[in-house]
């Protein structure tokens, strides 16, 4: 929407805790006690240069949201990438993923990597559909990723290429100069 705006901020922000509650409440619905509590992260490693934190805001309340931190010298990890349940199916998830991508092209990665649980089916089909490469037999059971030697965690990568600069077309008021 027209009033919608991507801000840059960090996993603290008071501003955005409606929408991380969302996040984990989703997760405990999805998988229960499956992944144990996860030990906090500093707050530091999703800000510049080595990451970043956004939230889409409508109308100043948060309503999607998406970060990246340093996976390796080349690769940035992406996580919590997030969309308010209601407002789904409306391509929000998607204009975060592109803001990422663009963000993290920006900071000079060459290369994503990210994950996603096994009872996520509609984040794996924005991450193929958007050129991720899976790093597991996308034809298994997902279900059957919970199960030793497995972690429930799908990854994905993706190679970061520079966006191709177009030439501006030729038009009729340039003077066309032949070689000779």
């Amino acid at each position: 929407m027209a009033n919608d705006v991507i801000i840059t901020t960090l996993p603290d922000d008071p501003l955005i805790v409606p929408v991380i509650a969302g996040l984990f409440d989703e997760y405990r619905s999805r998988y229960g006690d499956f992944f144990d509590p996860q030990e906090e992260e500093p707050t530091e490693l999703y800000s510049q240069p080595d990451g970043v934190f956004i939230v889409l805001l409508r109308q100043g309340v948060p309503i999607a949201m998406g970060a990246f931190k340093r996976y390796d010298e080349q690769t940035a990890e992406l996580k919590r990438i997030w969309t308010h349940s209601a407002l789904r199916r409306q391509g929000l998830a998607q204009r975060i993923l592109t803001e990422l991508e663009d963000r993290a092209r920006q900071q000079g990665y060459r290369q994503l990597f990210l994950t996603t649980g096994f009872r996520q089916p509609e984040a794996r089909h924005l991450y193929l559909s958007n050129g991720y490469i899976p790093q597991f037999d996308i034809h298994a059971d997902a279900e059957s990723y919970s199960l030793p030697p497995f972690d429930g965690r799908l990854p994905f990568t993706k190679p970061l290429y520079l966006r191709a600069t177009i030439p501006a077309p030729f038009t009729q008021s340039q003077t066309f100069k032949p070689c000779l």
